[in-house]
């Protein structure tokens, strides 16, 4: 893939990815509507992903779109709508229109929020159970994925992302952690799989205490996980002990799921 757009590139993944996706002879083309810095093999572009004329010149001549672009958690509906959702749909729409091959999205965990710890390990392609808004607006851009890909022919891989952040920060991300350099290994998988067609896949590393979620369909596209959570337990657990009745452990999206995400009755 010698040249990949990348929205959402100033964010924590996109800052995440863009060293560790870099290749001799690629092509990295940041865009975010925040301001950014071209490095060495890269491109950057300031827009925001709701602009259909914009993000269409910002997918001519990419081979693949990695969509990170939006918000990364809840706000209110008319935010989701405009940003996470319309977005989404114009994100795909750009690139069928400039002829871009493949798509792969960012999505979550929270597209399935309250499947129950009955469940896990929850399947691949698990219907959705989203746990608010923000988890809706994933719902809707994997269904938009699957229509890309079957009427229009776009191979099309949507990534549900546990907790992508530098190192555990509790006791839930010791099974839910994806470190930084699996986040790499991953989406590498995804732009490397030949002709991979529509995919929901989970993101996660292989973590001691895991076992939450499928790893079958990410490991069929490549992905081999190295990293485990575990070498920060001690840590994490010296500043907060695990209680398995804490309700975080209830459904896989966690603190997403308390009634302190209801939305007010105005």
């Amino acid at each position: 893939m010698p040249t990949i757009l990348i929205t959402g590139a100033a964010g924590r993944i996109g800052t995440m990815l863009r060293t560790r996706l870099a290749r001799p002879g690629r092509t990295l083309r940041l865009l975010d509507a925040a301001p950014l810095t071209a490095g060495a093999g890269e491109e950057a572009i300031r827009a925001s992903v709701t602009g259909l004329d914009a993000m269409t010149a910002a997918c001519h001549g990419a081979d693949a779109v990695i969509h990170l672009g939006g918000y990364a958690g809840e706000e209110d509906w008319e935010a989701i709508l405009d940003v996470n959702i319309d977005g989404g749909y114009t994100v795909f729409e750009a690139a069928r229109r400039a002829g871009v091959s493949r798509v792969i999205f960012a999505s979550s965990n929270h597209a399935v929020g309250f499947a129950p710890r009955a469940s896990f390990p929850v399947p691949d392609y698990a219907f959705p159970q989203p746990d608010t808004f923000y988890g809706v607006s994933k719902v809707a851009v994997e269904a938009l994925a699957s229509m890309y890909h079957h009427r229009y022919g776009l191979d099309a891989i949507c990534v549900r992302i546990l907790t992508c952040d530098e190192r555990p920060a509790n006791p839930r991300a010791l099974s839910t952690w994806l470190s930084p350099g699996d986040a790499g290994r991953l989406f590498e998988a995804c732009l490397s799989a030949p002709r991979p067609g529509f995919r929901v896949i989970f993101g996660v590393s292989a973590n001691t205490r895991g076992g939450w979620v499928s790893l079958n369909e990410a490991k069929s596209l490549g992905y081999e996980p190295q990293d485990d959570a575990e070498i920060y337990a001690a840590e994490v657990l010296a500043r907060a002990p695990a209680d398995p009745d804490d309700p975080v452990f209830r459904y896989l999206g966690g603190e997403f799921t308390l009634p302190a995400r209801d939305t007010p009755i105005s």
